[in-house]
């Protein structure tokens, strides 16, 4: 397999994904109606395209891989590391004054679901922390969403960080990938994103009913869902677990 990781930069344009790659296929529905996201998520593309790359399948000449991140600024104690998460810097990125970068955030990694177990996500993060470094960006911080926390949505993500095979790796598939890589949990971000919506929208989301106000498991969430039928809304806010890739 000859892979190549070029940045938007380097290859703009519209890119050759996969079927497989098409975003709609690997994330659930609600995850693509968060306000900030559809707000922002352009504007992260359009001026931060040195941030953005790709994996390049040069034999089947076909993208198989995509990352994202965006400059951050951050003060080294995990503390400070914002509780809304994703959504947080990426709204802090675009503020009014908003101050110099010293560190990389990570947004996202996919990898097209048929070449998956083939090592590619940590190439995918080894990448990302090239690029990063290459623009005086040494630390990478992450927001990270726990491949297999959806089949435990009651626990809290504060439990399910500390649970351990019986190797001593951590439980979750992507959370120990960032690990393996030498990668700290900081903390918990409760609300690194969020979907809100009436309770029809959520019905079409999540394709179930919500006859009654209530809290309610929904396939794909991390956490229930939040059915206010009075209010006609549906809430919905991701915890992700913040790890730190330190500098070099």
């Amino acid at each position: 397999m000859a892979l190549q990781f070029p940045t938007r930069a380097e290859r703009p344009g519209p890119l050759p994904h996969t079927a497989s790659l098409n975003e709609r296929a690997i994330w659930p529905e609600f995850l693509y109606h968060d306000p900030v996201l559809e707000r922002l998520l352009g504007r992260v593309i359009g001026e931060y395209a040195e941030f953005q790359f790709y994996a390049w399948d040069d034999e089947r000449e076909e993208v198989v891989g995509a990352g994202m991140a965006v400059p951050a600024r951050w003060d080294g104690d995990a503390a400070s590391l914002p509780d809304g998460g994703l959504d947080a810097v990426v709204e802090a990125r675009f503020a009014d004054g908003a101050a110099e970068p010293n560190v990389l955030c990570a947004l996202q990694i996919l990898i097209a679901p048929e070449r998956r177990g083939e090592g590619l996500s940590t190439r995918m993060i080894q990448r990302m922390r090239e690029i990063g470094c290459e623009r005086g960006l040494e630390t990478l911080i992450a927001p990270v969403r726990p491949t297999l926390k959806d089949r435990y949505p009651l626990t809290p993500m504060e439990t399910y960080i500390t649970w351990r095979r019986p190797d001593g790796t951590h439980f979750d598939p992507w959370l120990r990938t960032h690990e393996r890589l030498g990668a700290e949990i900081a903390k918990v971000a409760p609300r690194s994103t969020s979907s809100p919506g009436s309770v029809a929208e959520w019905e079409e989301w999540a394709q179930m009913r919500f006859p009654e106000t209530g809290a309610y498991v929904v396939p794909g969430a991390l956490v229930p869902v939040e059915i206010d039928r009075e209010l006609d809304e549906g809430v919905y806010l991701e915890p992700n677990v913040w790890m730190v890739h330190s500098g070099r």
